[in-house]
């Protein structure tokens, strides 16, 4: 059995059960055995880095290797997509990453607690880099596919189940990496990624429909009629995800520093690492309640009804985050606990409202004809406001309390939903645009 193939957007036939029901085995499923797999190791890459020899600004550093994938990564990725399509390159880099990680549980894991050398460190940091590129094409390819499958009328509620799919899958992935520590020990918990990614590549291999590139490239036209400006990006396609994407990016930046300014406000307010866990599992779950109201949302009412107070309630969360992280410092643990629950909250409502809204306005403003080269440099422009989080936590760090870091990522992220209500109402799902 395999997935249906895509049909005509202006008319199908199909309802939306049936067409989610059929992209679950080559999708959603795969997406969360691979998301339940990294994020059991990730958590878990700095204590056996430490174990191999790392210091810990080293330990630490390791993990911009994903911020700088997803700014270099998409064009390259773009590129192998359209030149093998969508299946063999999620086949290709799945098999990789099974590979690399029977390799590094075969090398790493019998020295975890034990005397490490240079060629253990650097089998760590190739692993690193294949699930960094994995993850890239993995990500680029069912995001140009989905683009393809969905109809137009349930695009929203496609992508925001495929990004709650995502926030399932790491929910689950440190439950299943803490059970198999148990049982074992860290370097397992390789073993636990290889087995999923393992699964998830064999689900892409037999219901992923052979020949999906997802809108790739352009129809083939004879040689003689074949010109330069044809493999040249439309500019004003590139303008239009420029104007969308300065909106976008503040919601990455607040994404990527909400796990760094959280646990070390929480740090600094004296709290138990246990309180800090504590409040993100709530956050957590309340995010994954919003996915499905979010999409539905979407197609409903256009997607300036989600992505503005998505950005616009976690602006308001991490400037509450920074109000209270100053006001509530030095009152004890449960006010502790509070200030930083209470704002965290405010920030998984607008997160998960926003569940699909990136891959959702990438896919709306790129044309159908060579999407996977537009996703492409969509993906990089947005990988530039991932890689740039950190450098506000670090910056504002040096001189100011880590509080003062999150009311500045509150800032710029109420500043780009100012800025998302100015530019998204003058779009339509199919990408195009209207006057006024």
């Amino acid at each position: 059995m395999t997935t249906p193939a895509p049909r005509s957007p202006s008319r199908d036939p199909r309802t939306p059960g049936q067409v989610i029901k059929g992209l679950i085995p080559s999708v959603y499923a795969p997406t969360l055995m691979e998301f339940a797999g990294i994020s059991a190791l990730m958590p878990v890459i700095p204590l056996i880095a430490r174990d191999l020899g790392f210091t810990v600004p080293q330990a630490a550093a390791l993990t911009t290797i994903f911020g700088l994938m997803s700014f270099l990564g998409p064009i390259p990725a773009g590129r192998l997509i359209a030149g093998i399509g969508a299946r063999p390159a999620l086949i290709l880099t799945g098999g990789l990453l099974v590979l690399s990680n029977i390799v590094a549980f075969v090398v790493i894991g019998p020295v975890v607690g034990g005397e490490a050398s240079w060629h253990h460190r650097l089998m760590l940091i190739v692993l690193l880099l294949v699930m960094a590129v994995s993850m890239q094409v993995w990500n680029l390819g069912r995001q140009s596919y989905l683009g393809t499958a969905l109809p137009p009328a349930m695009r929203a509620r496609g992508m925001t189940l495929f990004g709650g799919t995502i926030r399932i899958g790491e929910v689950i992935g440190p439950l299943l990496g803490a059970l198999v520590m148990a049982l074992g020990s860290m370097a397992w918990v390789f073993v636990l990624l290889a087995t999923s990614s393992a699964a998830a590549t064999v689900m892409i291999a037999v219901f992923l429909p052979p020949g999906e590139a997802g809108g790739a490239a352009a129809p083939r036209v004879p040689r003689r009629d074949a010109s330069p400006a044809r493999h040249r990006l439309d500019r004003a396609v590139l303008g239009r995800m420029v104007s969308v994407g300065l909106g976008l990016a503040p919601v990455m930046i607040a994404r990527v520093n909400r796990p760094v300014i959280v646990p070390l406000l929480g740090d600094a307010m004296g709290l138990d690492p246990v309180w800090i866990s504590v409040v993100f599992g709530i956050s957590a779950a309340l995010e994954i309640l919003l996915v499905i109201p979010a999409g539905t949302l979407m197609d409903r009412y256009g997607r300036a009804a989600v992505a503005v107070p998505c950005a616009l309630v976690m602006g308001a969360g991490f400037l509450l985050l920074g109000l209270l992280g100053t006001v509530l410092a030095d009152e004890g643990a449960a006010l502790g606990v509070i200030a930083l629950l209470i704002p965290s909250l405010l920030i998984g409502v607008g997160n998960g409202l926003g569940a699909g809204i990136v891959m959702t306005l990438g896919i709306d403003v790129s044309p159908v004809h060579g999407r996977t080269r537009y996703l492409a440099w969509w993906n990089t422009m947005l990988g530039a406001g991932r890689l740039a989080a950190p450098m506000i936590v670090t910056g504002v760090t040096l001189f100011a309390p880590v509080a003062v870091a999150g009311a500045a990522t509150g800032a710029v992220c109420f500043a780009g939903g100012l800025w998302l209500l100015r530019v998204l109402p003058r779009l339509i799902p199919s990408g195009g645009t209207r006057k006024g």
